[in-house]
């Protein structure tokens, strides 16, 4: 019998594995800036969405990057967005995404990145999940107590991280009622091009 106060792991859903490039999509059904006694703690906000399988899904945006913070450089996020319109939302699930490269989308058309304060972040994350009758998103996988993605960010080199990944970047996109408007958030950490 195991320790009544160790954490059930759930399983891997089929066809996917812990660390794959995940693609999400499902309507918002919560949200939350993480919370701590330590602020220089505090790094992330998630939004749980509903993905169809009767199971939520969390997704887990960096605001703020104690690595970055620890070696001196620059902690802000920078994000770009990129707006666009939709006829159609696609299909609610989880399914293993073969590439997303910020690289190809900024050359597809040119997004300015702005800096933003971890309580700016959070603001504006909580104004547009607050408004988006849909969101898709691409990550890693995580399973732990819940299911999830995370590194929705450029996994390029950056200050704090030598390590350079190509076609393993995060993005969250946002889809809103009015005039079926939508908008892809690109992250980025300090010296990442």
């Amino acid at each position: 019998m195991p320790h009544r106060h160790q954490r059930r792991i759930r399983p891997v859903p089929s066809g996917l594995h812990r660390g794959d490039l995940a693609h999400v999509a499902g309507k918002p059904i919560a949200f939350a800036t993480e919370i701590d006694r330590v602020p220089a703690n505090i790094d992330h906000f998630w939004i749980t969405i509903g993905i169809g399988t009767g199971e939520p899904l969390r997704i887990a945006l960096s605001t703020h990057s104690r690595q970055n913070a620890a070696a001196g450089f620059d902690p802000r996020m920078r994000v770009g967005i990129s707006t666009s319109t939709w006829e159609q939302l696609p299909a609610a699930g989880l399914v293993k995404s073969a590439c997303l490269d910020y690289h190809a989308l900024e050359a597809a058309s040119p997004i300015t990145f702005a800096e933003y304060e971890r309580p700016a972040l959070e603001t504006l994350l909580k104004e547009k999940t607050s408004r988006a009758i849909f969101i898709e998103a691409w990550g890693e996988l995580y399973v732990r107590a819940h299911l999830g993605i995370h590194q929705i960010h450029s996994m390029r080199a950056s200050c704090s991280v030598p390590r350079d990944l190509t076609g393993r970047d995060g993005a969250i996109r946002f889809y809103f009622a009015d005039e079926n408007q939508a908008e892809l958030l690109l992250f980025k950490y300090c010296g990442q091009l």
